[in-house]
């Protein structure tokens, strides 16, 4: 509903269905309605069942866009975050309306726990599809960016679906270097806090039990990249995570073990390389060598698809800043 009062000051009202959808969008104790406050300051009213938005006429019509926009997510089943809000603000602004509405609807899967994963940027949604169209993704960002969670929950959707029959994982331990032989165990036991992020990913998407039983049938296998060496790999989907840290000859040995029915998604982040001084990183040789191969695909994200906590972004934000000369003395 709008209506015009005053010269320059249209009025909308944006009605609830019941209350429960109220209290989904507004949150309890009204804590995304102060998110949107604090972005749109004295424009918008609760009463009720409804929200009243004044302002000018370009203003109160992005505010009711938002308030559909949040609407719509919550009727597919999200919990609103304050991500989410700020986010979907931020989108609208940059009139990005009909990309942000088919990210919202694009849902992977849902959890053992019932949580659905979906992509929270509208980077991270090129990214997903990307992996979904092409043979081979490279995706290249930041910390915080969803790369290796989102390609884990591609997979296992692959597996539970039939169209791959086994996932594979592997990271090279390079940052562990000789050290490896220093530490205690044996050598699954020493290659395993490299591996963490990857058994922890895993375990949130299929949960514990489930996780167990395909490992202990093979079906999924998460091991040291070196273990890839000499291997033709078919009907899997293949995952190398922190690539970054590969040289030139292990990105080429990698890339070549795949085989028929397979994908494979390469992650990694070129800010954070950990191999010796004046070493060529596998990733980002890759990034000149399949600028234009049919089949491959590199998506880009950056701080502004960091969904982890907002200083995360700040802080990636920062070292950029530092790196191109704008921070040294």
């Amino acid at each position: 509903m709008q209506s015009v009062h005053e010269t320059g000051v249209t009025e909308k009202r944006f009605q609830f269905t019941d209350i429960t959808e109220a209290l989904a969008i507004l949150g309890r104790h009204d804590e995304n309605l102060r998110i949107i406050n604090s972005y749109f300051p004295d424009k918008i009213t609760a009463r009720g069942d409804e929200v009243v938005i004044r302002g000018d006429e370009q203003e109160t019509g992005l505010i009711f866009n938002l308030f559909e926009e949040l609407r719509y997510l919550c009727r597919l089943g999200n919990t609103l975050s304050a991500h989410d809000i700020k986010y979907t603000i931020r989108m609208l602004k940059d009139k990005k309306l009909e990309s942000l509405h088919r990210m919202f609807g694009d849902t992977i899967m849902t959890t053992a726990r019932g949580r659905q994963i979906r992509p929270k940027t509208i980077g991270q949604h090129t990214y997903i599809e990307a992996i979904r169209s092409n043979y081979i993704t490279f995706g290249i960002g930041p910390a915080g960016t969803g790369k290796t969670y989102l390609a884990v929950a591609l997979a296992v959707f692959s597996l539970k679906h039939k169209e791959v029959e086994r996932i594979i994982l592997t990271r090279p331990a390079i940052e562990a270097g000789e050290k490896l032989g220093f530490l205690p165990g044996d050598l699954q036991e020493k290659i395993d806090p490299y591996l963490r992020p990857l058994y922890d990913a895993l375990q949130d998407i299929l949960g514990y039990e489930t996780f167990q039983k395909y490992m202990a049938k093979n079906i999924i296998e998460v091991a040291p990249l070196a273990y890839m060496r000499g291997r033709t790999l078919n009907d899997s989907f293949i995952i190398l995570d922190e690539a970054q840290n590969t040289t030139p000859q292990q990105m080429k040995m990698f890339l070549t073990r795949m085989g028929f029915g397979s994908k494979i998604v390469v992650t990694g982040d070129i800010t954070q390389i950990d191999l010796p001084h004046n070493s060529v990183s596998g990733l980002k040789q890759a990034q000149e060598i399949f600028r234009n191969v049919d089949g491959i695909t590199l998506v880009n994200l950056t701080e502004g698809d960091v969904v982890r906590h907002e200083i995360v972004s700040r802080i990636v934000k920062a070292y950029d800043r530092y790196e191109m000369g704008e921070g040294k003395t």
